[in-house]
């Protein structure tokens, strides 16, 4: 607007000043090599003005030109951004679908116009692993690392969850353990870890991040206490085979109080050395356990399965300590603290005290175990009472018998089936 305003003064002050320089106007002279030009001053000042106007002309049918480029351009850009948007949720949908090759292709070739092309990459790779395609997976997670760089969280998961699918444990595992360096409080990172460390045996490592993934409240406390148990078995069964009752011990002393407090884990300690035969350290770890453990643990039936193992030298204290647990305990819930009063017993050949003890553990039926009838029976002859041993194993023997009758009655009745159609 100003240049036109401009353009329109000047020549204005041309058309208003050329008549009274009129008489007076004098000529300009453009000289060039070869030619002269002359012009009156009213002519240069018009021919100036209408030069301008060109000029000016030209340079907005330029800028009209470039501006309709531009939107032109954002008309396609925008197509092809909302088009990848739309073909990237296909794809998404299509992977929870289950039809991978069809999310693989409809993400991958929408990455570049997509607002986040990382994330596309990604997930590009995650649906070619799972159909398969270990090159096209390793190419797109490439192509999102030169996006994103090296020390992109989202990437490197990626990477390590396919390395998982993969079964390329040993890279796997090296993947998440660069992973927690980078952040090892993320749920994400923490649930690979768990996984990974699982599958690799890992139990030491896992151990390690116990507390992290405590504190991020990741798993309900029942999930917790479960993983709790899986890392110290596989401890225990790590230790035991490499080290014996030498190392299973050592490992003990160093262990914090709170791993001491564990019954679940002291048990299993119990019967790892019965399973290395040191009876006695085994012996020592199950009175101080007996005497911690509260007369509603669910952990009372695993410990006095363990008690029936032991074969120490002395079993005087233990046996004091489940005669009180007897008189405590409920007549229901008090049959594994007979059978495993009843086993100290016969070890110590006190077949008076077992027969008085297995008397109550054959009352209970329901609860009995396979070898319960065998040694009760063991324990009646020897203490004289041959008619109730006789009646144990008739009792045995009638089991038995109805068993195979039952299974007998089923397959003829199953051959019956099978042959009726073929007569008709």
């Amino acid at each position: 607007m100003f240049r036109i305003l401009f353009l329109m003064l000047v020549l204005l002050a041309g058309l208003i000043a050329g008549p009274y320089l009129a008489g007076k106007q004098g000529y300009v002279l453009i000289q060039t090599v070869n030619t002269n030009y002359e012009l009156s001053l009213v002519t240069l000042v018009v021919f100036f003005v209408i030069a301008m106007a060109v000029v000016y002309v030209i340079e907005w049918l330029v800028r009209k030109f470039f501006r309709l480029s531009n939107s032109t351009y954002g008309w396609f850009s925008r197509r092809k951004r909302v088009k990848a948007q739309k073909q990237t949720l296909q794809g998404l949908i299509k992977m929870d679908e289950g039809n991978y090759s069809k999310a693989e292709k409809l993400i991958a070739k929408n990455a570049k116009h997509s607002d986040e092309p990382i994330l596309n990459f990604i997930k590009a790779a995650e649906a070619a692993q799972q159909h398969g395609d270990d090159f096209n997976a390793n190419k797109y997670l490439m192509e999102a690392t030169q996006l994103a760089g090296s020390d992109n969280l989202a990437v490197e998961l990626a990477r390590t969850r396919i390395l998982l699918l993969q079964h390329k444990l040993p890279a796997a595992r090296s993947s998440v353990d660069s992973l927690l360096v980078m952040d090892n409080r993320n749920p994400e990172v923490l649930k690979l870890a768990v996984e990974i460390y699982q599958q690799s045996e890992a139990y030491e490592a896992l151990d390690q991040i116990l507390p992290v993934i405590e504190s991020t409240n990741m798993y309900s406390s029942p999930q917790f206490t479960a993983l709790q148990r899986d890392v110290a078995n596989g401890l225990l069964d790590e230790i035991m085979n490499e080290e014996g009752a030498d190392g299973l011990l050592a490992w003990w002393q160093d262990q914090p109080r709170k791993r001491h407090n564990d019954h679940y884990v002291r048990i299993g300690l119990i019967q790892r050395l019965i399973d290395c035969n040191d009876h006695e350290s085994a012996y020592d770890l199950s009175v101080e356990t007996l005497k911690k453990l509260a007369l509603e643990s669910d952990l009372n039936s695993a410990l006095y399965a363990q008690i029936t193992r032991l074969q120490a030298s002395d079993s005087s204290k233990l046996i004091k300590l489940l005669q009180k647990r007897v008189k405590n305990s409920e007549e229901s819930g008090a049959c594994c603290a007979y059978r495993a009063l009843g086993y100290l017993y016969v070890r110590n050949a006190e077949f008076d005290n077992a027969a008085d003890v297995f008397k109550k553990v054959v009352a209970h039926k329901d609860q009995l175990e396979p070898n319960d009838i065998t040694m009760a029976t063991y324990v009646f002859e020897q203490v004289g009472e041959q008619e109730r041993a006789k009646q144990l194993r008739d009792e045995v023997l009638k089991s038995a018998m109805a068993i195979d009758t039952v299974a007998l009655k089923t397959t003829e009745n199953a051959d019956r089936l099978l042959l009726e159609p073929a007569k008709n």
